[in-house]
């Protein structure tokens, strides 16, 4: 393994005799050392490695530009965060995670400190996430003493989730958004508030949650022309008639918001959840 970059005295860009780039830490590695040189595989204590050339590139320059401790940091938190949830995380939250909290500490210490407005929307609607979220600014303060504002958790669990679903941050505000106006689209109709502790409610804004990222992401169901779906579409908007409104209502607040139509397939999958949430007992 030979050294391509020496980022400071503790940590080294290097190269694999196969050419595969990585990150490699230990104390004092980088002493003295440059480009080209071998390295003492004994003296490393860390290896991380991307498997995309972009990530690896990303994961170099942050390295140059955060503490190394804080990286470290991240990596506890994010193995204890796959030991609690089922879903595969992208690779990339060891980067957009450490980074979040580095800076988050940096505006601690230089006085500045942000509120973020979904906080009880996050709570509502990614309620392990923000747990996790709320165990991540624990162990902040037990190894670096830094007390962070507990909207953090909340931003915390937005990148969690943002792993879980592939999709990058800006994407999950409007997912969020998205979800948090269909919340209110279904009270309305039905003159009713959800059970926030519920299962009902949990499985509706996971639902929710998958269907907004199929629709910024342009992959929402479309109708197909077989003759057995098509009918199974009518039985359901006919016998579920009060649920099939309320769904063409969310359908109707997301063109009007988001300028994005959705299918009947959609519509009949949305249906079948509000009747599932039972939040209407008086069927037609």
């Amino acid at each position: 393994m030979r050294i391509k970059k020496v980022i400071n005295n503790n940590i080294l860009c290097t190269i694999d005799d196969e050419g595969c780039e990585m990150i490699v830490t230990g104390r004092g590695i980088g002493f003295q050392k440059h480009r080209g040189e071998r390295i003492d595989m004994a003296a490393v204590e860390r290896v991380y490695r991307m498997e995309g050339k972009a990530e690896q590139k990303k994961l170099r320059e942050l390295m140059e530009q955060i503490p190394l401790e804080h990286l470290r940091l991240t990596e506890e938190l994010i193995q204890y965060i796959k030991s609690q949830i089922s879903q595969k995380l992208n690779e990339s939250l060891l980067i957009t995670l450490s980074d979040h909290i580095s800076f988050a500490i940096k505006r601690k210490q230089d006085g500045i400190e942000f509120s973020n407005p979904l906080t009880g929307a996050i709570m509502c609607y990614y309620p392990t996430e923000y747990h996790l979220g709320q165990y991540c600014l624990k162990e902040i303060y037990n190894q670096l003493g830094v007390t962070l504002h507990e909207d953090e958790a909340a931003s915390i669990a937005l990148h969690i989730v943002n792993a879980e679903l592939n999709t990058n941050m800006s994407e999950m505000y409007d997912i969020t958004k998205l979800i948090e106006g269909s919340i209110s689209v279904v009270e309305y109709f039905y003159h009713k508030q959800f059970d926030r502790d519920s299962l009902d409610f949990s499985r509706f804004t996971v639902h929710l949650r998958y269907f907004a990222q199929r629709l910024f992401q342009g992959k929402t169901m479309v109708d197909t022309d077989d003759e057995h779906d098509a009918m199974f579409r009518q039985l359901i908007a006919r016998n579920c008639k009060e649920h099939y409104k309320c769904a063409q209502c969310i359908g109707t607040y997301i063109q009007n918001t988001y300028n994005k139509t959705l299918s009947e397939e959609e519509l009949i999958y949305l249906t079948i959840h509000l009747k599932r949430i039972n939040m209407n007992p008086e069927e037609e």
